[in-house]
């Protein structure tokens, strides 16, 4: 038995293309493989960036002993969560559900049926702390393979049969008010963010606050955005060098990050620092929101023009090295007057091992110049060290996450390359994701497609990401993606008024899944929420506004009891109390464009071009005595069209 990951397009799987375990990849084959020789799957599940995933991988897929005990006793799949979401979604409910917690590695065992019937995450390779090794849970599970398989089976058929019965509880109608206030009960008023250790970045929930503000003038929803956004951008989750923002804090102070950069967080941050900026008008806002668009387009952009997917938190074998400094590191890339300034102004305090620590920027320097210059000369000494590997594939729903961020900010803050890269990583979706069925493929590697099939959240976000687009360039070829692929939404993913994850003509898996949560990001169905949102504002479709609230049904029952976990279901139920507006820009004027995007509510549907443009909301708008005007309208009723920026500023003002 060989193992077959070197002809895979995940860089996850690639890097255990070299395991002794005869490691397969998900597919029919496999557990044609394991009832063949009547033997378990062992089903591994990460990602590139997962600490603990390299720390099992080098512990026992790399062991030789262990290896050959898998290859005799198991069928062993190896599967890349972010490749495909579908099988992680299904068998982490079902390690949640015997376990009571889940995580990565996820390390589950099947019947040659995929039922599942012991699950865990990670396993030691050594029995520590009351956890058995890896080696000992092999043991015990090929024994009871053996002597009580009638219980096996019946363990994985009950285990499937309780997923099948689940179904997200649905509620008529989102109580903004109410989310609100159970988040301003949850905020922390000492340290900003919601709840306690660990702190992940709340963007989704920003974005909501913000929404929420401008419709009802709250200034709590403003100020727990303002202290969140400060504290993160401040603190060690922030790369004050290189901008980018890491996945979590392990401290509830924002101070010791775990080091992974994953490019939906950066994304989505991106669009809230834009926000946060257009309401606020802080200098932080813009400064981070247009640092964090350089870290994309410097750091995770690929030679074929989309976003790779994460940095790995490790280097060398130690998480962070990469990230952190020590004074005698400072002093040697300084002059000491240099060092002992930058010691005291980013905490250099030896936070984590070897006296090494992140760098904060706890206040702006006194000396904003002389900060400029220290700071080229650590990303310059940085860069000597050994960089973090890359998870360089690219997936369409995270990058229609980044599109739609870049093209606001690029539109916004006057920064067109932020768009020209947008439009690029657009067409890399469109060209060599979407196939000639019009049926989308979830993610791509060096320009070759992946095998995975895009689920409900690659769909919706893209296709906002070319709603988005639209507003920004004219191009009607991204309006014209977008209803093509929200029709199959339609078709593909909703049945008897509910939305599923994965399309009807996908591989038919154990259980459909079904998740409206917005956790790490937002869900598919609130993505579809947004797009169907966006979608019925440009075209009058009530169809399109009947997809928009289905959706929405799904999460308004998450919202009302845990707000936390439907920030993108608030956020789209607000832009709905808000209008939603619809903004029409006839001619070319990029003042009247950049004040639509910066003055409307965020999820305003925004469209230009040329009269005649063949977009609903465009018909019968014409430009006035030959200038460019701007048509703001709700429901396609419009207001008197205008031609100064400043009188659409005033149109677009919020009421007092």
């Amino acid at each position: 038995m060989a193992n077959e990951l070197g002809r895979s397009t995940s860089p996850y799987l690639r890097q255990h293309a070299d395991n002794p375990v005869a490691w397969r990849e998900w597919s029919e084959a496999a557990f044609a493989e394991a009832r063949e020789r009547d033997v378990p799957v062992f089903l591994s599940v990460g990602y590139s960036a997962c600490h603990w995933c390299h720390v099992m991988a080098h512990e026992s897929f790399e062991d030789e002993r262990t290896a050959a005990y898998l290859n005799e006793h198991f069928v062993s799949i190896k599967v890349d969560r972010e490749e495909r979401p579908d099988v992680d979604a299904i068998y982490m409910s079902a390690t949640v559900a015997m376990t009571g917690q889940g995580g990565w590695p996820m390390s589950v065992f099947l019947t040659p049926d995929a039922e599942p019937f012991f699950c865990g995450t990670y396993f030691p390779a050594e029995p520590r702390a009351g956890m058995a090794s890896f080696q000992q849970v092999l043991a015990s599970l090929v024994d009871t393979w053996r002597t009580k398989r009638d219980q096996i089976d019946g363990i994985g058929r009950r285990v499937v049969e309780q997923l099948g019965a689940q179904q997200p509880p649905q509620s008529a109608t989102v109580d903004l008010e109410k989310a609100a206030a159970l988040l301003k009960v949850d905020f922390d008023p000492v340290d900003a963010g919601f709840g306690s250790a660990p702190k992940f970045p709340p963007s989704m929930v920003l974005d909501f606050l913000l929404r929420h503000h401008r419709r009802t003038g709250s200034e709590d929803a403003l100020d727990m955005v303002a202290k969140t956004c400060e504290r993160m951008a401040r603190g060690g989750m922030y790369d004050q060098l290189a901008g980018g923002f890491a996945r979590y804090s392990v401290d509830g102070q924002w101070i010791v990050p775990h080091f992974e950069k994953m490019l939906y967080d950066n994304a989505l941050l991106l669009d809230v620092y834009t926000h946060w900026w257009t309401v606020s008008g802080d200098p932080l806002a813009r400064r981070i929101a247009e640092e964090t668009a350089d870290f994309l387009l410097t750091e995770l952009c690929t030679d074929e023009g989309g976003f790779a997917s994460a940095l790995d938190a490790d280097t060398e074998g130690e998480e962070g090295k990469y990230y952190v400094w020590t004074p005698e590191q400072l002093h040697e890339a300084l002059n000491p007057d240099d060092a002992k300034w930058v010691i005291d102004l980013c905490d250099v305090t030896g936070t984590f091992e070897h006296g090494s620590s992140v760098l904060q920027l706890r206040q702006d320097p006194d000396d904003p110049e002389r900060w400029q210059q220290i700071r080229a000369t650590l990303k310059q000494v940085r860069s000597r060290r050994t960089y973090p590997g890359r998870d360089d594939k690219v997936v369409a729903a995270w990058n229609g996450l980044a599109i739609t961020a870049l093209t606001r900010a690029g539109v916004i803050l006057d920064r067109p390359e932020y768009v020209e890269a947008a439009e690029a990583a657009a067409r890399l979706v469109r060209d060599v994701h979407i196939d000639t069925s019009n049926k989308l493929h979830r993610t791509s590697r060096d320009g070759a497609v992946g095998t995975a099939h895009g689920v409900l959240e690659d769909y919706a976000s893209y296709a906002q990401a070319c709603l988005t687009l639209l507003g920004a360039t004219g191009n009607i070829e991204w309006f014209k993606t977008a209803e093509g692929l929200l029709d199959r939404v339609i078709e593909q993913f909703v049945a008897d008024g509910s939305y599923f994850d994965t399309a009807a003509d996908a591989e038919e898996l154990v259980w459909r899944p079904q998740d409206p949560t917005d956790n790490a990001s937002p869900s598919g169905v609130s993505l579809a929420a947004e797009a169907f949102t966006t979608l019925a504002s440009l075209t009058g479709s009530v169809r399109y506004e009947t997809a928009a609230k289905q959706a929405l049904k799904a999460s308004a029952a998450i919202a009302a009891r845990a707000p936390r976990f439907a920030g993108r279901a608030l956020a789209v139920a607000e832009t709905i109390a808000s209008g939603p507006l619809e903004i029409a820009i006839v001619g070319e004027s990029a003042e009247l464009r950049r004040t639509a995007f910066s003055s409307a509510p965020w999820g305003t549907a925004i469209v230009h071009g040329a009269p005649g443009l063949d977009v609903p909301l465009m018909a019968g708008r014409d430009l006035v005595n030959d200038r460019p005007a701007a048509y703001v309208c709700q429901k396609f009723t419009c207001q008197l069209p205008v031609v100064l920026p400043e009188d659409l500023r005033r149109t677009l003002k919020p009421a007092d």
